[in-house]
């Protein structure tokens, strides 16, 4: 991974490889086998990122060097929390190697560590590097953790039944006219939707309130916000990853209801799988 504080969108990343080889979506898509279509909405922004079998395909096709597609979709599907952990180290080495050039050159200058300590350069190079006395509960970060942590922006709703048109209402991520607070939950991406149907009865009711956070790894068997391909539909139901008899990733969309039945699409008609963490329900 190369300096993943800075990396240029995976989508993004994509096109520029592109246009700088000279190769169209549809030159590519065929080199790979996928669709234009399929690699356009990657680039925009609006697909999850492919198997690494296939962003193995593009680097090759687009003579990039190994690792540069891949560590980027590693990072981007890294936890949020674990970003901003792995950024915070980052700084902070940038901090104690800044303090270890002030010493040197301070010694090489004849400063003492007295007069350094007194101009007050040597307090802040050190606490810097150790902030932990340093009371950070204002900073930017920290109040943006908290925020973002406790309260989660509920859009509209999901169909627990088959898939019906969806809208965030064009808001920005993180963005809503209301929100919920979910106090154990540090996700700055998660989200929360109101449930529509009974195609997951007894486990849901229709007005649950479901929070689910992209953060959250999805294993088969798992309940999730379902967004299709197609129209941007969406819908909530229980997921298990399969294949087919020549090794197609598929996906079965199945419903705790007997009373409806599975459904089974390929992978690539899934735009997105966001896993659900908790509800909340009304008593009554």
């Amino acid at each position: 991974m190369r300096n993943p504080e800075s990396a240029t969108p995976f989508g993004d990343q994509l096109r520029e490889l592109r246009r700088r080889r000279g190769v169209s979506l549809a030159d590519l898509a065929t080199c790979v086998g996928c669709t234009p279509s399929y690699l356009s909405a990657i680039e925009c922004g609006k697909r999850s990122h492919p198997t690494e079998a296939l962003i193995t395909s593009l680097e090759s096709v687009l003579d990039a060097d190994p690792g540069t597609l891949l560590g980027l979709a590693h990072w981007e599907q890294t936890p949020g929390p674990i970003r901003a952990d792995y950024q915070f180290m980052q700084e902070q080495d940038r901090n104690a190697k800044q303090l270890a050039r002030l010493l040197t050159q301070s010694a090489k200058a004849g400063t003492s560590l007295d007069d350094l300590f007194a101009s007050g350069v040597l307090k802040r190079a050190i606490d810097r590097v150790d902030p932990e006395g340093v009371d950070n509960s204002n900073t930017d970060t920290d109040t943006r953790r908290v925020r973002l942590g406790n309260q989660v922006p509920l859009i509209n709703k999901v169909t627990a039944g088959y898939p019906a048109d969806f809208t965030d209402l064009d808001y920005p991520a993180r963005v809503a006219d209301e929100y919920i607070r979910t106090p154990d939950l540090s996700d700055p991406d998660a989200f929360a939707a109101r449930v529509v149907g009974d195609s997951m009865h007894p486990n849901y009711q229709e007005g649950d309130i479901v929070v689910f956070s992209p953060a959250k790894a999805i294993e088969s068997g798992a309940d999730c916000f379902v967004r299709f391909e197609r129209d941007a539909q969406s819908t909530f139901k229980r997921v298990y990853f399969e294949t087919n008899e020549v090794g197609d990733e598929l996906i079965r969309i199945q419903p705790i209801n007997n009373a409806y039945p599975p459904t089974t699409v390929p992978r690539e008609e899934i735009a997105g799988l966001y896993a659900g963490v908790s509800v909340i329900r009304s008593i009554g």
